[in-house]
């Protein structure tokens, strides 16, 4: 299944590589070359299309539950100040996106969007330390119907260039449901209240939308 953010891309892409090929056949080139040229558009698109695609995932819903908001490798667990929103300590838990991981991004945890904020910024690479406050990015807190509060940060890498979210505030956020989508390689940020137990570990590869990573414990 591909999601809707690429349908767009994918299908320029297409005419794209299929023009090329077809230039390369019109002007006579070796058949090397010819070969060559659809195998290398062939593995460009099917990058792009994999990309842009849209898994079904069952999400193992829990009030008390933190669920990975994002496919990837848990790069971050820390104690921090988080000065946006909370202006007090939390734990950070940060999930690094590859060009090859699925790039939607879910609602950790059910509950009323508080709030919503999209920041312009630099495009550091998303394992800089400062790209959490410096580069692009769009910051969204839940409330859960127990109180508790979650913030969660899409942010801009290097490569991608394009971030997109679906909430405002008001709404209501589904655990597991569809919260965005980063175009390319990016990170996704989750600041939570001190006591959490955390069952992410570091180097661990999540998957967005089943993974389990915290737990309140009030």
């Amino acid at each position: 299944m591909i999601h809707r953010e690429g349908y767009s891309l994918i299908t320029v892409s297409f005419v794209i590589l299929a023009g090329l090929s077809g230039i390369v056949c019109y002007l006579g080139a070796p058949m090397w070359l010819q070969g060559f040229v659809y195998l290398l558009s062939f593995v460009v698109w099917g990058l792009i299309v994999q990309f842009f695609r849209n898994p079904k995932r069952t999400t193992p819903k829990n009030e008390k539950h933190i669920i990975a908001p994002a496919d990837g490798k848990v790069v971050v667990i820390e104690e921090v100040e988080e000065s946006e929103y909370f202006k007090d300590k939390r734990i950070q838990v940060s999930i690094f996106m590859s060009p090859l991981n699925v790039h939607l991004n879910r609602y950790p945890v059910a509950g009323s969007v508080e709030y919503v904020k999209y920041h312009p910024g630099l495009y550091l690479v998303a394992w800089h330390p400062k790209s959490s406050t410096e580069n692009e990015r769009t910051t969204v807190v839940v409330k859960t119907a127990a109180g508790q509060q979650v913030l969660f940060r899409q942010i801009a890498g290097a490569l991608a260039r394009r971030i997109k979210y679906y909430c405002k505030p008001g709404d209501k956020a589904e655990q597991g449901g569809e919260m965005g989508f980063i175009k390319f390689g990016s990170r996704v940020d989750v600041f939570l209240p001190l006591g959490t137990k955390i069952h992410a570990q570091l180097n661990e590869v999540v998957r967005g939308g089943e993974s389990i990573i915290a737990e309140f414990t009030q």
